[in-house]
């Protein structure tokens, strides 16, 4: 434990799941107020806050496909308070879509997957930036994927979405800049539970597969996560890959 993020707020939009609960123990256990913000899983956010070293956590239940449920926490986190330091985007969904069943990728799925992985991110975002822009050393992590650029993954919607969230963080780290950084951290295939349908042997082959023959866990991601926030100080706009070697 450090305190090279005390006195900070981090907002981690998709804080229950896998990576992003990861996420909130490697900031919090560095000095960071958390703010959890769940969809569904409630249970799970509440036991997380309870398991994080020190005080002043909260739990909050957002949907990143209702733009006013993002609003109403970017609401709250301003009014208790009063600003926001970091913002991580670990929210998103997908459906698992052969590349070649060009049917099968209905215009339902494209739609879920673009307002989960693209729109859910450009409102969060947008809602929180001018608390982050007021700290004026704002830093917001966009988890993204190696699908983005290397046209394998889920779906074809998913590598697409993966791709524009890419381009946002591309465009918004000038946007923004100077008062706030944005970056990328593209894992590759990771021992969750994300993919709905996918096993753990077929993990366990995927890391096999790799340079390094390794699998990244929720806490290599987040261990990369807090380094962008922390140890990188002059870095914007660039994607980190997390996937020991699997994109070369």
């Amino acid at each position: 434990m450090t305190d090279s993020l005390k006195g900070k707020t981090a907002v981690v939009i998709g804080g229950s799941g896998g990576i992003g609960a990861a996420t909130c123990h490697v900031l919090a256990r560095n000095g960071a107020r958390i703010v959890i913000g769940y969809r569904s899983n409630r249970n799970a956010a509440d036991k997380l806050a309870v398991e994080l070293p020190d005080e002043g956590h909260s739990v909050h239940q957002v949907d990143v496909m209702d733009t006013s449920s993002i609003d109403a926490l970017a609401r709250d986190v301003s009014e208790r308070i009063g600003h926001a330091d970091i913002l991580v985007n670990a929210a998103g969904t997908t459906t698992p879509v052969a590349h070649g069943d060009l049917v099968g990728l209905s215009d339902e799925i494209i739609d879920e997957v673009f307002a989960s992985n693209w729109r859910g991110v450009f409102a969060t975002i947008r809602a929180f930036a001018p608390l982050l822009k007021a700290t004026g050393d704002g830093v917001i992590i966009n988890v993204s994927s190696i699908a983005a650029y290397k046209g394998f993954g889920s779906s074809v919607a998913y590598c697409g979405a993966k791709a524009a969230l890419d381009s946002m963080t591309h465009t918004l780290s000038l946007a923004l800049a100077p008062e706030i950084r944005v970056l990328s951290v593209s894992p590759g295939m990771v021992s969750t539970g994300f993919v709905p349908g996918r096993t753990e042997e077929q993990i366990a082959k995927a890391g096999a597969a790799t340079p390094l023959g390794k699998v990244a866990t929720p806490e290599h991601v987040a261990d990369t996560i807090y380094a962008a926030v922390a140890h990188m100080p002059l870095s914007t706009g660039i994607r980190i890959a997390v996937d020991a070697g699997r994109a070369l």
